[in-house]
């Protein structure tokens, strides 16, 4: 096994269990999405708040509607933390090319900067800013995405990202939720976020915001966007680095689902001995 899917293995565990959509079967009746709040595309001028008039750094929580999403992306330009929900779990997001805010989720989680972090963008089309997709036969991305699935890619030379983030690694996990809340400001904020889940490392990933409310104060605002019906499974984790070749760094929720896709394409499994 390379170094980089050594390191990807690490991913803590980050998001994903009830789901629908395109490729995958009705995992729950209500749709991850629609408890996100329906967020509409984008957000108006005047929803957005200043760094200055905004309170950040108590962790203020608020609700997960697009009432809130201009506060978050100032939250996030400004180089702070906040905690936002996704369709499996709740997870803490930033900048991915601010060194400081990634730095602070390192810190906020007690976790080894050894272990790298995925980033989540708002659309599928946003990936090949991150990484390389021209391997990938066209639909396979749309088929997995958004759900619960974090696709590793390799990010060549054209990728955007700060070579700071998970340095020494090639490869990075991407992500696109099936939440609106979280892709309405990935959209907004014009970048990748960094993207792990809201919990000390180590400890159970959190369905509620209750259960990581002893770290609310080390994030800029906390999105309240319920409970999330999920097996704290995570999404599963599944390395694209190879023409036509797949390997499952981690079960997840979605693990069968996922296979049947990729096999739908042509895919064939690389076995690790």
């Amino acid at each position: 096994m390379n170094v980089s899917a050594q390191g990807l293995l690490l991913l803590n565990t980050s998001f994903f269990s009830n789901f629908s959509f395109r490729g995958f079967r009705r995992l729950s009746v209500v749709r991850r999405s629609q408890q996100c709040h329906g967020l509409r595309r984008g957000f108006s001028k005047n929803m957005a708040c200043s760094v200055e008039n905004c309170d950040m750094g108590n962790g203020v929580v608020h609700p997960a509607t697009d009432a809130y999403a201009g506060e978050a992306v100032e939250a996030l330009k400004a180089g702070k933390v906040i905690a936002v929900p996704t369709d499996t779990l709740y997870g803490f997001a930033c900048d991915a090319c601010s060194l400081e805010a990634v730095n602070r989720i390192y810190e906020i989680k007690g976790r080894r900067h050894t272990s790298p972090l995925a980033i989540c963008v708002g659309d599928v089309s946003d990936i090949t800013r991150f990484a390389v997709t021209d391997h990938l036969p066209h639909g396979l991305l749309d088929s997995l995405l958004p759900g619960p699935v974090t696709v590793v890619l390799k990010r060549g030379e054209s990728s955007v990202l700060e070579r700071s983030l998970n340095p020494g690694l090639d490869s990075i996990g991407v992500r696109v939720p099936d939440c609106n809340f979280i892709r309405t400001i990935a959209r907004a904020s014009e970048t990748a976020l960094a993207l792990t889940s809201a919990n000390l490392s180590g400890q159970p990933s959190s369905l509620s915001t209750k259960d990581f409310e002893n770290l609310w104060e080390h994030c800029a605002f906390v999105y309240d966007g319920g409970l999330i019906p999920s097996s704290r499974a995570g999404s599963t984790v599944v390395d694209l680095t190879t023409p036509q070749r797949y390997r499952i760094l981690r079960p997840g929720s979605a693990k069968e689902e996922t296979i049947s896709i990729l096999e739908k394409h042509s895919f064939v499994e690389t076995v690790t001995s």
